[in-house]
């Protein structure tokens, strides 16, 4: 604790459990709020799991700077000694899913998409990066204040081509998979499972097995299939129950093959399956994925831009931008299409992918618009202030400057070509 003191100030405490107390502290050096987790003495010398826990800690204090990611909980710094340790976290004010795993609690099925979603990108990043989680389940999950999801805990990680011979046992045995219960070489496919499981819990308040001692509850994760999630909840689309049901396949050639393909199985729920009126953050994801304006951005990339843009929907006849206004802003056109109008003239007709006002953005200040823009027919688009952008990432920065560098050249060609046809 001495050494915590030394680098953090420490505010209050958040809580406590058996093996640690969580403290919420400013971090001087970096001017940020952070959580830290402060294991007991105790814990650590305990002759029978001393070095379990000592093992657990280790895993995630080797992560710390490697799992960049918006919907993972940042590990910032950790420090382990012969008897004390303690991990520094980003700080998040939100709560577990934990409480939303009940029969009388459920969230929208929307949501539990978009949080289902949210997490095969945050684990497909760690699988990319050849960690393989093997706790995921709703106490790990944070959902926060603002909506977010992230992913925490990541001590029972281990990486997938590690040759070091691996903990075992641990886990929670109502979210394992029948690989991990076998304690089997694991790859990717167990933490598909876990979420899957998660999915099942979230969306029916139940768990695919349950049982009154832990012997039987892997016996039937190893020799049973569970009931499919209709058959607690029918109203549940049948699309819905078939991705949760092959997440939850016993043999992995059956489960889905990577995260690629599990995300790719929740999208087209989210555009299939959801009401025309849910504008979830998972339907807006794909939208950004799918025009041609973010092509070469990663997922961390689209992300940055949902959380920086201002997303809306308008009417046929609807003016988004007035002749000889100023402003400091642009807007890229998610659906639908657009009239830019110079004068009494139209000049042309801007669509989906297109965009309009980013001279602000290029010339780095507010200007003064020579065009009127007004919409064509109903239009889904969303607005990002320089300021926003600005600040964004580098890399994200850059993509903005490839994309608003590409529509200059198709621009500049255009107008070449028609005036060719001219003279």
């Amino acid at each position: 604790m001495e050494q915590v003191a030394e680098k953090y100030e420490i505010i209050r405490e958040l809580g406590r459990g058996a093996t640690s107390i969580v403290y919420l502290a400013h971090d001087t050096f970096n001017d940020r709020e952070v959580a830290i987790k402060v294991f007991k003495p105790e814990i650590l010398s305990d002759t029978e799991h001393g070095n379990t826990y000592r093992k657990l800690i280790a895993n995630e204090a080797a992560l710390a700077g490697r799992l960049n990611h918006p919907h993972i909980v940042g590990i910032y710094d950790a420090a382990l000694g012969r008897d004390d340790g303690y991990i520094v976290m980003e700080y998040v004010q939100g709560e577990t899913l934990e409480k939303y795993g009940h029969v009388e609690n459920l969230l929208p099925v929307d949501k539990v998409i978009e949080i289902a979603f949210k997490c095969a990108l945050a684990l497909d990043f760690a699988s990319r990066n050849g960690i393989i989680h093997r706790d995921i389940k709703p106490a790990n999950i944070m959902l926060c204040e603002d909506g977010a999801v992230k992913i925490a805990d990541f001590g029972a990680a281990i990486l997938a081509k590690n040759d070091e011979t691996q903990l075992t046992g641990v886990g929670s045995p109502a979210y394992m998979s029948p690989e991990q219960v076998r304690n089997d070489t694991l790859s990717y496919q167990t933490d598909i499972y876990s979420l899957g499981v998660v999915m099942y819990k979230l969306l029916t308040g139940r768990l695919p097995f349950e049982a009154d001692t832990n012997y039987a509850l892997t016996h039937k994760i190893l020799n049973e299939d569970p009931p499919g999630i209709r058959t607690h909840r029918p109203a549940l689309s049948a699309r819905l129950a078939d991705i949760v049901t092959k997440a939850l396949r016993r043999n992995t050639p059956e489960r889905h093959a990577n995260w690629r393909e599990f995300t790719e199985d929740l999208s087209t729920i989210a555009e299939l399956d959801l009401p025309k009126e849910a504008d979830s953050e998972t339907q807006r994801f794909n939208m950004l994925k799918a025009l041609p304006f973010f092509q070469g951005f990663s997922e961390i990339e689209l992300w940055e831009v949902l959380r920086i843009s201002i997303w809306g929907r308008v009417p046929s006849g609807t003016f988004l931008v007035d002749e000889g206004t100023t402003g400091n802003f642009f807007f890229v056109i998610a659906d639908g299409s657009v009239d830019v109008v110079k004068g009494n003239k139209k000049l042309s007709t801007l669509g989906k992918g297109h965009c309009f006002g980013e001279m602000c953005y290029i010339r780095q200040g507010a200007l003064t618009r020579t065009a009127t823009i007004v919409a064509d027919t109903a239009v889904t688009l969303f607005k990002i202030k320089t300021d926003s952008l600005h600040k964004a990432s580098e890399n994200c920065q850059l993509r903005f400057n490839r994309s608003f560098m590409n529509i200059l050249v198709d621009r500049l060609a255009q107008a070449t070509s028609e005036l060719a046809t001219v003279y």
